[in-house]
Order: structure tokens, then sequence, then C-alpha cells
């Protein structure tokens, strides 16, 4: 048999007698690599998306945007056009001011862009369901249209006419919704805005009916992209009274709606890798005894140290690799929605290649960091000792002992477990802060006050930016919590397997299965106390490099439920395994240690 078919069928083996632990492992990574896959891929993917809604667009290269109207400004932004380096153009255009109201009365503020019947060489926008302008009709730019609710055959009313939506469409000549404006009326700042489309002779006859605001715009088309800062260079001045965007600008503007979702997926990544790496830790070292033994077989049968190490490390590179690919399919079935939440931007997402590199690199950093150690004590013990190995004898420390004889059975249990196992504690204390810093930040977000994205700051449309925000933290809180769970529930299992001994042997002394129960779960809490006590603190600081000068922290009361809401729950994970391990007769317990 050979080298590779040997450890292969090891590491099978060991998977099928290890259920539990290698389904926790594939959970693991694969909720840590799909959720920094998610995170790394929002800049690369936003900006695809941008390029290929350009593409299929005739996106401009720069928008020139003059508050005013008028032959003057015309003739002012005309004169960009006779530029060597234009090389075609589209306007100049107005864009007429107004407020758009659907049939159930959902109000936002509007832009309409007068253009013709049949679309020119730049800023062609793609009609998505319907068709173009026509004469007494208008076309939604599709992420407004989404909003709204709004579809083909619908009619909305703007500014006091009603007008039947003949066509949904997308265009890359504006930022996505709801940032239409680009500028606000005369030139002024601009709200949250929609954006429409009609015929140039239903955009001047609206302007006039209702005496609005309108500004007036050009497209460029240049003869070298790359060149338009260039171009932006060489017009700004005094002369010249006109905002120039150039796509650049525009692509950037896209990636404002996700200003908070990299941090959220990125940092959520980072902290779902912890957790992953002391769920399995803690379950690798209740294996230490078996893997040890393991290694001792091996030796006896003449395996080399490297043999032996690439046996017991298999497992989990093996489960660590498949949970990464199931990450990196999640991340990519659902990188469309999170990284275009607005419906504004058309084409496909997909991963980039230092994106999967890193995600597999997480992945591999769990599977080792949490194994190795067990590993290096299995290769490093010498064959006899390996195979007569028992558990380890705690040291007794006098004064301690003594002091703890003074507390209720339950807890002296629970401290001298803790004791006994200060790493695994550590752990614990660790995982339940972890979970807390997700779980403040999520209350922290829902305590920001936020505007709305209808007429005057209105509810009635929702601010996007905040409710995408709001269910990408969700998400990873309770990945987090879930991963926390399975991480409470492995370290009360493991803790009672490693000391039924001991709790056999307190039993004989006189200690109820009750009190044993309640001595388990003691020793997950005492650990988890200060973990959630720090845990407040350290989501406080590490919001900190995120938050924004007028952020609004959330009440103290909401902070302390939380961290009591947290020891709890904790009780209440560690009540059954306690429970069942606690069950457990003293007889056959104490007769498996002795044979």
């Amino acid at each position: 048999m050979g080298s590779t078919v040997l450890v292969a069928r090891l590491a099978l083996a060991d998977m099928r007698r290890h259920k539990i632990q290698a389904a926790m492992l594939l959970l693991a990574v694969t909720v840590a690599t799909a959720t920094m896959a998610l995170g790394l891929s929002l800049r690369d993917v936003s900006d695809a998306l941008y390029q290929q809604t350009r593409a299929a667009t005739a996106g401009p290269d720069v928008v020139a945007l003059s508050g005013e109207t008028g032959p003057t400004v015309t003739s002012t932004l005309t004169s960009l056009a006779d530029d060597p380096e234009v090389t075609a153009h589209h306007g100049p255009y107005r864009i007429v001011y107004a407020t758009l109201t659907t049939r159930d009365s959902t109000s936002s503020p509007v832009v309409v862009q007068g253009f013709a019947e049949t679309p020119g060489t730049v800023n062609r926008p793609l009609v998505t369901s319907g068709h173009w302008v026509r004469p007494g009709g208008t076309v939604l730019e599709r992420g407004f249209a989404t909003a709204l609710g709004a579809g083909v055959g619908d009619h909305v009313t703007i500014a006091g006419r009603s007008y039947p939506v003949v066509g949904i469409a997308v265009t890359a000549a504006t930022s996505i919704y709801p940032w239409a404006a680009q500028i606000g009326p005369y030139g002024g700042p601009s709200d949250y805005t929609g954006l429409a489309w009609m015929t140039r002779s239903d955009a001047r006859a609206l302007a006039s009916s209702r005496n609005l605001p309108v500004t007036t715009a050009l497209d460029l088309k240049l003869r070298d992209p790359g060149e338009a800062e260039a171009f932006l260079a060489a017009h700004r001045g005094p002369a010249l009274r006109a905002n120039l965007h150039t796509w650049r600008f525009t692509a950037q503007q896209d990636m404002v709606i996700l200003r908070n979702s990299q941090p959220i997926l990125v940092v959520g990544s980072w902290l779902l890798g912890f957790l992953s790496i002391t769920g399995v830790a803690a379950l690798a070292a209740g294996r230490a005894i078996e893997q040890t033994r393991r290694a001792g077989l091996l030796k006896a049968v003449g395996a080399a140290p490297g043999l032996i190490a690439t046996v017991l490390l298999t497992e989990y590179l093996a489960l660590a690799l498949i949970g990464d690919a199931l990450g990196l399919m999640i991340a990519r079935l659902t990188l469309p929605a999170v990284a275009s939440p607005t419906a504004s931007r058309i084409g496909a997402a997909e991963l980039t290649g230092a994106t999967v590199t890193a995600a597999t690199v997480l992945a591999m950093a769990v599977a080792v960091l949490s194994t190795l150690r067990p590993t290096l004590r299995a290769m490093r013990t010498a064959t006899v000792t390996a195979l007569t190995t028992t558990a380890h004898q705690p040291r007794h420390h006098p004064r301690l002992t003594a002091l703890s004889a003074l507390l209720p059975t339950p807890l002296l249990l629970g401290l001298r477990l803790t004791a006994r196992r200060p790493g695994r504690a550590v752990l614990q204390a660790c995982s339940t802060a972890t979970t807390m810093i997700a779980i403040v930040a999520l209350l922290t977000l829902h305590a920001q006050p936020e505007r709305g994205y209808g007429l005057d700051g209105s509810s009635l449309l929702p601010n996007l930016r905040g409710e995408h925000d709001r269910r990408l933290l969700l998400a990873v809180t309770v990945l987090l919590i879930a991963l926390a769970v399975v991480n409470t529930l492995t370290f009360t299992w493991t803790t009672a397997m490693e000391a039924r001994a001991n709790m056999a042997v307190a039993r004989t002394l006189g200690a109820t299965p009750g009190q044993i129960s309640a001595g388990l779960s003691a020793a997950q809490l005492l650990p988890a106390l200060p973990g959630a006590v720090i845990g407040v603190p350290l989501a406080t600081g590490l919001l900190s490099l995120f938050a924004t000068g007028n952020a609004v922290e959330p009440p103290s009361s909401w902070l302390l439920a939380a961290a009591l809401a947290t020891v709890l729950a904790t009780a209440a994970l560690t009540a059954l395994p306690a429970r069942l391990a606690a069950r457990v007769p003293v007889a056959q317990t104490l007769s498996a240690e002795t044979a």
C-alpha cells in the first residue's frame, strides 16, 4: 500500500469515527471563508459592475453639470465638445428637479432628464423592461423603480401630472440610486434623489408648467478615457461655471453605499475565524490522548515522523479545503446581491484570484492553528509512553485547595475544573468576548439615527445603506452566535469527558448528580462572565475605528442586558450536556478508568 493511499484511508476512517468534529470544522471554515471572500470582493465587484454597465450603456467619460440654464450656459458647455480630446458628446440636455409620487402615496425627489426618442452614441440608457421614452410617458431608472415598487404599466405623478411608466432602464452616466442628481438645484447640494427620463419636449413642458428648478448637463466621450482627470485639470477655472465629473468619480460613488459593508464582512470573517480556531482547538485537545496513542501505534509499525504528522493533519486540512470550496461557492452566489443592493447596475460578479487565495489561507490557518499543538505533542512523545499514556494528572495546590473547600460544592467543582484547564478557560472567555463584540456592534448600528430616502427624509422609502448594513451585520452576528453555541457545547462536553473520573470520585464522596451538573456548568460560566464584561469595552474600541464623528452610542442598559443575556444563555447551553454527563453511573465510569 502506498503512503498516499494509507494516509487517505486513515483520514477517512478518522472522519467516520468523529463525524461531529468533522461537521463542526466544515461549518466553521465554510462560514469564515464565505464572509471573508464577500468582504474582500466588494470593491472589485462594485467596479466591475460599473464597468459592465458603462460598456452596455455607452457611458460618458466626463459629465459637465451647470446649475444654470440659458444660451450662455449652453454655449459654454458646448465649447467643451470642441476640445481635440473629445470624440463624441451628448447634449446639452436639461435636468428638471421635481417630486414623484406613486399610487400608494410614496413620494420621493426625482430628477427628470430630457432625452431624444432615439438615443445617440454617448449615454444610451439600457432598457431592461418595456421601451424607451415616448411622448406622454416616462422611463424610471431601475434602482429607483425597485425602491418604489413600480413597474412598466404603472402610473406615477411628477409635479402634479400623471405619467405612465413605459420602461425601466439603467445608466452609467449618474451614480446609483439614490444619488442620481449629482448636483442640487441651481448648483447647490443634492438630496437623496431618483432618476427618470422623458422626451425633451415633455421635460421642457414639465419645467415650464410648474416653474421647476432646471440645470443643464453635457456628456463627453474622450479619445483616451484614462486621461479624464487631465481633461478636468485643463478646463478647471472660473471661466467654466460647471462641475465636471469623471467616470472614475462615478465608480467611486457607487462604493458609498458599501462604505460600512466591507468592514462588517472583513472584521466579521476575522472573528468567525477566531471562533473556529477556539472550537476546533478544544475538540483537538479533547482527543489529545487518542491522537498520542495513534501516533505511538504508527511509530511502533515503523512510520517516520513526517508520515505521522501527515496522517494527523490530513483530516483537518482536507476538511478545511472542502469548507473553503463551499464558502467560496456561497460567496460567489450571494455576491451580486451584497455588492449591488440598489439594482442600478447590471453584469456578473466574479471572485478575484487574490480573494480566493486569501480565503484559502484563512481556511488553512484555521485547520493548522487549531491542531498543531496536539500534533506536535503526539509526535514528540516516545513510543512506549504514547502507547501507555493516561489522562494528565493535575498539579495540587494546597492553598488553593484549602480556599476552594469553603465554597459550595457546585462552585468548588467548577473552580477546580477551571483551574486545572486554564488554557481552555481562556478560550471560553475569548469566545464569549468575541460574541459580545458582534452583539454590541449590532446594538450600536440600531442606535444610529437614520434618514429615509423619501421626500423630506420620509421612511416610506427606507435608507437602503442602513438596511443593507443591518442585514449584513445581523447575518454575521447570527453566524458568530451559532459558532459560539457550538463552542460552548463542545467545551462543556469535552470537560465532562476529561473529568468523568474526578466527577465519579466526587459522587462517591457524597456529591449529587445535580451538584455535578451544576459544577460542569460553573466551569463554563466562570470564564464566560469576565469574557462578557471584557467584550463590551473591546467592542467599543473596535467600533471607534470605523465610527463617524456624529455616531451615537447605544444606551448602557442595552449593553448590560446583552452581557447578562450572554451569560444566561451560556448557563442554559451548558445545562443539557452537563446533565447528560452527570447521569453516567459511577461504577461504569470507574471500571472504565481502571480497565
